[in-house]
C-alpha cells in the first residue's frame, strides 16, 4: 500500500483493533515488524503500554489521537526509524531518549558493555572513558552496573550531548560526566582503565545506507570514509596515550574490519588483542591491552 493509499484508505471504525489492523497492512512490506510498529506507534499515541491495546480493543480514539496516529503511520511509511518517531529506544533494559542527532543504539553494541564490565570489577572506582558517546548508551549502561566508576563521555556533537545529559538525568545516574570534543582531546592529560568506543565505520558510498532507514540517522555518527576506518586510525593512537599502564581500549567495527583493526591495534602495541562475535556470529567488538611498562 502507497502512502497516498494509506491517507485516503480509512478503516470503518476508530477503535483500537481496527486501527491496528489498517496498519499492519500500511506497513506490510515496508517494516520488517509491521505488526510490532503499529502496536508501538499507537501505544505512544495513547500514552500507554502495548498491552493495553489488548486488553481494552474496542476503546474509540479522539480526532486528535486519530490524526497523530495517521501522522505517524505515514512518517515510518517513509521509512523514519521507529525509535525516532517515538523518541525513545531500549538500550541494556534502559529507556533512552534519541532523536536525529544521536545514532539508535543496536542491540549488537550491547555485547560491547558486556566485555567491558568484564574487565570492571564490582567495588574498584575506576575511570572509564567513552568516546563518541551518542545517546549515552555505552556510558549509562556501564555506569548503571558499576555505579563506582567514574565515567567521561565526550561527543564533537553538542546537540548528542544534550541527549546524553538528558538520559543521565532521567534515569538518575551520576557517575559520568560529559564532555565535548573529538574523540580523546577532551580527556586532557587524563588516563583511564578502561576506553570503549563505537565510532562511525560505514564507507561512504556503503550500500547499507540505502536501506533501513540509514539515511535519517546522523552521517556524522554513521560515515568514516572510502573504507569506513577513518575514525578508526585517529582513535586507536589517541587511546593508547589515555590509557593506564595495563588499561583496555574496546572498539566497535564493521563486519568486514576485523583484520585491519587487529592489525592497527598490533601496530600501535598494543597486546593480548582479541576479537569477539555478536548474536549474527559476526565480528563486532576487538580489543587491546596497553603492555603494562
Amino acid at each position: 500500500m502507497t502512502i497516498t493509499n494509506a491517507r485516503q484508505t480509512q478503516p470503518s471504525a476508530s477503535e483500537i483493533v481496527v486501527l491496528l489492523q489498517d496498519a499492519r497492512a500500511c506497513l506490510t512490506g515496508i517494516s520488517d515488524t509491521p505488526r510490532l510498529d503499529a502496536e508501538v506507534l499507537l501505544a505512544h499515541v495513547l500514552r500507554q503500554s502495548r498491552s493495553y491495546l489488548y486488553t481494552w480493543p474496542q476503546r474509540t480514539l479522539s480526532c486528535r489521537q486519530r490524526s497523530s496516529f495517521s501522522e505517524l503511520l505515514i512518517r515510518r511509511l517513509r521509512g523514519e526509524p521507529l525509535a525516532y518517531l517515538v523518541g525513545q529506544r531500549e538500550f541494556w533494559s534502559l529507556p533512552l531518549w534519541v532523536t536525529p542527532a544521536t545514532l539508535i543504539p543496536r542491540p549488537e553494541t550491547e555485547l560491547l558493555v558486556e566485555l567491558a564490565l568484564e574487565r570492571l570489577p564490582f567495588e574498584a572506582p575506576l575511570p572509564v572513558a567513552d568516546l563518541g558517546t551518542g545517546s549515552g548508551a555505552i556510558a549509562l549502561a556501564i555506569a548503571c552496573e558499576r555505579p563506582k566508576t567514574k565515567i567521561v563521555a565526550t561527543d564533537i556533537s553538542h546537540m548528542a550531548l544534550t541527549v546524553a545529559k538528558s538520559n543521565a538525568q532521567q534515569l538518575a545516574i551520576s557517575n559520568v560526566v560529559f564532555r565535548q570534543g573529538n574523540w580523546c582531546k577532551p580527556l586532557a592529560n587524563e588516563s583511564f582503565t578502561l576506553i570503549t568506543c563505537n565510532p562511525p565505520y560505514l564507507a561512504d558510498n556503503d550500500p547499507h545506507l540505502c536501506r533501513s532507514g540509514l539515511h535519517f540517522e546522523p552521517t556524522l555518527a554513521l560515515l568514516a570514509g572510502n573504507d569506513g576506518l577513518r575514525e578508526i586510525y585517529t582513535i586507536v593512537p589517541q587511546a593508547m596515550a589515555h590509557l593506564q599502564p595495563g588499561g583496555w581500549l574496546l572498539l566497535e567495527h564493521g563486519y568486514d574490519q576485523g583484520e585491519k583493526v587487529f592489525a592497527l591495534l598490533q601496530k600501535n602495541n598494543f597486546i593480548e588483542i582479541t576479537q569477539h562475535q555478536d548474536a549474527a556470529n559476526i565480528n563486532r567488538v576487538s580489543i587491546g591491552r596497553r603492555p603494562e611498562y
